[in-house]
């Protein structure tokens, strides 16, 4: 994973320093997000973000790029994004348990009802509600649609 702040860490360091900024502030209020962005080049550029937002009181993220066979559906783009962000999800949730850190985990999709991808959007929704995390489409799911977009580009 890279961060702005901490530059290149393996995903155990990444935990560590999520960890860190937690019980820096443990009293205060915690927004934890997952979200994937990509985009079309000779091949398919996608992001995935981890962001940590204290909220009242900025945050850290930390995001992971890969390049894979171009996708040119948008349902299956948004599929793939969704499946890449899920994946994270998990991981981060067992190795936040772990750490005693439950403040839960919200999965951003970058999609919006005003998009090609929004008839899609109740599918989606409903795959990640059913993975037990919380959904944020477009315009607040930041982490895909702001951070991972930057990222991807």
């Amino acid at each position: 994973m890279h961060s702005p702040t901490y530059g290149e860490v393996s995903y155990s360091k990444m935990i560590q320093i999520i960890k860190n900024f937690i019980s820096k502030s443990p009293d205060s209020m915690y927004n934890i997000s997952v979200g994937t962005d990509s985009q079309n080049f000779g091949y398919t550029k996608t992001v995935v973000v981890v962001a940590i937002h204290r909220v009242g009181n900025g945050g850290i993220f930390f995001y992971d790029v890969k390049k894979v066979k171009k996708i040119t559906n948008i349902t299956q783009k948004l599929f793939f994004e969704t499946s890449m962000s899920l994946e994270i999800a998990i991981a981060l949730s067992k190795a936040l348990e772990q750490e005693k850190i439950d403040f839960g985990i919200s999965i951003h999709v970058d999609a919006g009802e005003n998009g090609k991808t929004s008839k899609i959007i109740p599918e989606i929704v409903g795959w990640i509600k059913a993975c037990g995390f919380n959904c944020e489409t477009k315009p607040n799911s930041y982490a895909a649609s702001s951070i991972a977009d930057k990222y991807s580009k």
